[in-house]
């Protein structure tokens, strides 16, 4: 299988160069050529597979043999498992909890980061291990992070031979938990950076230092972790698949809300869609900075300034992955793309053409919560079933019951993190106590720290990472 850029004028690359890769060389995302498409006697044979089972019979396809099965089931095996301790902390890998009738939660908070991020950087931190490896190549890791990448990308490193790790956070607009997940982590090949500004500078900053690399010492170059890498895309596929399975599809449809504020997560849900998976909504749920739901509402997507809000994790206001959501609607014309998207950057303005923005509204609906919105849901779901969820699940769930169209169709609305990483929304819900971290974090605010506060300039960004190497 072959890897071709969104704009079309960069070279195509195969697997293991795709994953090596970030950005093409003419600035766009690498997406495959084709897609696997799965017969439903396919997906129902797959019935009663384990998460490991299934996950090779999805990725398999897009690896295209150029990883030997043993070694592909191996490194699969091994970031999915639930016995080293630092793995999964739950058998099913992706439990789903009932909340109401046929309204279900897809728990994607069960690796060592509780957070979604970590079904997707388990593996590409075993998967870049394996190929620097064979290929006696190091390389250096620079992403950005809203909160939950950068602690999901340094566990699933720390442990590379052939990697350095650099993860910039917007400075202050984390939260206390998922910074110290970050910046407790000591090992010599991981460095954190709290810039003094937002997520979209950071995202800018990893973009073109992407884009122009001659700041790096000989023979390195740069890896991303962020989900323009499309290895992270593959992964968030397995649990639709998964999800989808448990609730008796493909025999039946399946629907699903998606809180989402760079685009990766739900994409991988169009994906599954269109490799045969039976979807019958997929919800794009958004907070304040709803660029993506404006888009599909409004044929809204102008840049606006971005709002500090309590589900930080969705606090971006330009969402990478939509260009390669956007090279479908287009008819995978890359010169399209290239336009839209030097327009984009240009003007801060993006309007769709009236065919593409039909089949996006076709595909995909919408919906956005504010701050107030999202503590009442938390507030309201906890009293009627006592289950508590993060201010990211909450949006989820609202997005998709003031959407919803069939109640005949299941809805799983996917948990994104753990309650306890964001307990300022849940202490507003009215929770008296901060909800608890599990077991393996409850020293988490006893750990020693280490970053490097750096002003928002990308010399000095760059002359810290030349230097740590």
């Amino acid at each position: 299988m072959k890897y071709i850029s969104t704009r079309g004028d960069a070279p195509s690359l195969s697997f293991e160069e795709v994953v090596l890769t970030g950005l093409a060389t003419d600035g766009g995302l690498y997406v495959p050529e084709t897609l696997p498409k799965f017969s439903a006697d396919e997906i129902a044979s797959w019935a009663g597979l384990s998460y490991c089972e299934l996950a090779f019979k999805i990725i398999s396809p897009f690896v295209d043999g150029e990883i030997p099965d043993a070694d592909l089931k191996r490194l699969i095996e091994t970031s999915y498992t639930t016995k080293s301790g630092k793995g999964f902390r739950h058998e099913a890998i992706a439990p789903l909890i009932q909340t109401g009738h046929n309204e279900w939660i897809l728990e994607l908070f069960q690796g060592p980061t509780l957070a979604f991020k970590d079904f997707a950087l388990q593996f590409l931190g075993h998967l870049l291990d394996y190929i620097l490896k064979k290929r006696n190549q190091k390389v250096v890791i620079m992403g950005a992070t809203s909160g939950d990448t950068g602690s999901a990308a340094i566990e699933g490193c720390r442990d590379c031979e052939n990697v350095d790790i650099f993860i910039l956070h917007p400075h202050k607009r984390v939260s206390d938990v998922q910074r110290r997940q970050m910046t407790t982590v000591l090992e010599d090949n991981v460095f954190n950076i709290a810039l003094e500004g937002n997520f979209d500078d950071c995202q800018n900053m990893v973009k073109a230092s992407f884009a122009d690399q001659s700041f790096l010492t000989e023979g390195r170059q740069l890896v991303a972790v962020n989900s323009i890498n499309w290895a992270r895309i593959m992964a968030q596929i397995v649990y639709y698949f998964y999800a989808g399975l448990a609730v008796g599809t493909p025999q039946r449809k399946v629907s699903f809300s998606v809180p989402t504020g760079n685009f990766g997560d739900i994409f991988a849900g169009y994906l599954a869609k269109q490799m045969g998976l039976p979807i019958d909504q997929l919800v794009i749920a958004t907070n304040s900075n709803d660029i993506l739901h404006r888009c599909i509402s409004a044929n809204d997507h102008s840049q606006q300034d971005l709002i500090h809000s309590l589900s930080p994790s969705m606090d971006i206001m330009v969402s990478s992955n939509f260009e390669r959501m956007l090279f479908d609607l287009h008819g995978r014309d890359g010169a399209k793309i290239k336009a839209l998207m030097e327009n984009f950057k240009a003007t801060g303005q993006l309007v769709l053409g009236d065919d593409a923005l039909a089949k996006a509204r076709e595909l995909f609906s919408s919906y956005r919560l504010s701050d107030e919105e999202t503590i009442s849901v938390i507030r309201e779901v906890f009293e009627t079933t006592e289950y508590l969820l993060d201010p990211h699940t909450a949006i989820g769930v609202q997005a998709a019951r003031k959407t919803r169209q069939s109640n005949a169709v299941p809805m799983i609305c996917l948990a994104t993190a753990h309650p306890a990483k964001f307990p300022e929304a849940v202490q507003k819900a009215g929770q008296s106590e901060d909800p608890k971290l599990p077991h393996h974090m409850q020293d988490l605010f006893s750990r020693e720290e280490r970053y490097q506060v750096i002003e928002k300039d990308i010399a000095k960004v760059q002359d810290f990472i030349r230097s740590n190497i």
